[in-house]
């Protein structure tokens, strides 16, 4: 096998290893940014939304939003501590970008970043689901 099919084996499991890491962690953490962003949504809902008919939908959205926060509390702590699991997926990706580096160099750890960040924005728009 050739020198270059050999770093293409390399990057291409590297790629793999980092979307998986990544999704993984990003199903954790996006709960927490997302209920930032929907907490100042409610915040402009209420403030614009004085109709009595519009209340039930405000409330229900809150609701969703609690049940969020809640989510995420429970994926990420256990008693007020991080819980193994998250605080091993954080090392295992802080590691793997390291491997990207070593083996590939600082360029391509931007490049792949890039590439996750393009995918991931890419399912959400091509996305049917409801």
């Amino acid at each position: 096998m050739e020198k270059q099919d050999i770093k293409n084996l390399k990057k291409r499991y590297l790629v793999w290893f980092y979307k998986t890491a990544k999704e993984a962690l990003d199903k954790i953490e996006r709960k927490f940014t997302q209920a930032e962003i929907d907490r100042f949504i409610l915040k402009e809902l209420k403030k614009a939304g004085h109709k009595k008919e519009l209340e039930k939908f405000i409330a229900d959205f809150e609701t969703y939003i609690v049940n969020k926060e809640n989510q995420g509390r429970e994926l990420k702590y256990k008693n007020g501590k991080l819980r193994p699991e998250y605080s091993f997926l954080v090392l295992k990706l802080a590691v793997i970008e390291k491997a990207i580096v070593q083996e590939l160099g600082q360029k391509a750890l931007s490049e792949i970043k890039s590439l996750y960040e393009s995918e991931m924005t890419e399912r959400i728009l091509k996305s049917t689901e409801h």
